[in-house]
């Protein structure tokens, strides 16, 4: 798979919640930023010219907020993509934007340019939860920036909602779920809240100005998570990503599948061959730099064998399938069962883990303590 990551990173406002690298403004920055943005990928279709000609599998445009750039500069950067790289038939293009920036005509733009997957920032429902958490949009612009994009005629749709939100409670929770599902998306990604350092909400919790559900609550938010997606025809296939059957996120599964990607932008991290890039993450010397014919990365990791071997099996437990054995072995020569050792069986024993003859994967019974398994595999 030929993956490719480009970064956005700007937004109109910074989310109470958001340690993502993003700026809030910036505006007179959109056109250099994005003429910065084409070159480096020129840059990159000449050093990966065997890529080049094969083709993308996968182009994603994150953020930050892509839709925040007028859409003629999306569109540039979309098709520059594309003819620097090719795709292959049925590639899969994603675009993430946020309600409150968008409407027909930008999707209708976005769509003619190659887009065929829209991944939507909603979070909420509730007008009362999305003005806590910093959100630009309402309850009624996501809805109306969800029916636009239907409008506009895009069939692959994923909604992005959050849990464990302040003040938020169980039936809050289903009524935001209840109205997700109501557009019949066909993919979903449900995210519990986490405080990152250095956010306002970091800030927030060390005044005591907000508290976080209880555990009790945030349990069975995830009974009604199960209820209502299971009912709605949309299956869990990762840890926080639910899809109808054909539609899960390809490009994010070559993530939890620790494959090779390629990636440009301001803070766009890269990865190919072991050798894992960073890039400025200031958008500004990002395109002084790019300008300047100088490199943009500020920090290359090259990956020990049995480092990638931990990586990767913990990549692939993040997904419901697990790990393939025969893969690992083929990529490093490592069988996982010898690797772990009593580690494993200690996991295995009680049944929060079983290995089969083809994959390592997490139980029923080991989902609720994920993040446990996986650090003692790390």
């Amino acid at each position: 798979m030929t993956a490719l990551y480009l970064h956005i990173p700007f937004c109109r406002s910074k989310c109470h919640y958001c340690s993502f690298s993003s700026c809030a403004g910036g505006e007179a920055l959109y056109g250099p930023y994005v003429d910065a943005l084409i070159m480096e990928l020129t840059r990159l279709a000449e050093q990966h010219g065997a890529t080049a000609t094969e083709g993308l599998d996968t182009l994603f445009l994150g953020g930050g907020t892509p839709t925040c750039l007028p859409v003629e500069l999306l569109q540039r950067v979309i098709r520059s993509s594309l003819d620097l790289f090719g795709a292959v038939p049925g590639a899969e293009i994603s675009v993430e934007a946020n309600p409150g920036t968008v409407e027909r005509r930008y999707f209708e733009t976005l769509l003619a340019a190659g887009v065929n997957r829209l991944s939507l920032g909603v979070q909420s429902f509730e007008d009362p939860e999305l003005a806590l958490i910093g959100r630009i949009h309402n309850r009624q612009e996501a809805c109306s920036a969800i029916e636009a994009a239907r409008v506009a005629g895009c069939t692959n749709i994923s909604l992005d909602l959050m849990f464990g939100l302040p003040g938020q409670t169980p039936a809050s929770w289903r009524n935001s779920l209840a109205k997700a599902l109501s557009f019949n998306p066909q993919h979903l990604s449900l995210y519990q809240l986490t405080i990152e350092p250095d956010t306002r909400f970091d800030v927030f919790m060390q005044n005591h100005t907000i508290s976080l559900p209880a555990e009790d609550d945030i349990v069975a938010m995830d009974d009604i998570t199960a209820e209502l997606c299971s009912a709605a025809g949309l299956r869990l296939y990762e840890t926080s990503n639910y899809a109808a059957e054909g539609y899960q996120c390809r490009h994010n599964v070559n993530y939890w599948l620790n494959d090779d990607y390629l990636a440009a932008g301001a803070a766009a991290v890269s990865c190919r061959r072991g050798v894992r890039e960073r890039r400025i993450a200031d958008p500004g010397e990002y395109i002084r730099r790019i300008n300047r014919q100088e490199s943009v990365v500020v920090e290359t990791e090259h990956l020990a064998r049995e480092e990638s071997f931990r990586e990767t099996v913990i990549m692939g437990l993040r997904m419901v399938q697990g790990v393939s054995r025969s893969t690992l072995y083929a990529r490093y020569g490592m069988e996982i069962s010898e690797y772990y050792g009593v580690i494993l069986k200690k996991l295995l024993d009680p049944g929060f883990v079983e290995l089969t003859a083809t994959h390592l994967r997490i139980t029923a019974k080991g989902w609720p303590i994920a993040n446990q398994i996986m650090a003692k595999l790390v």
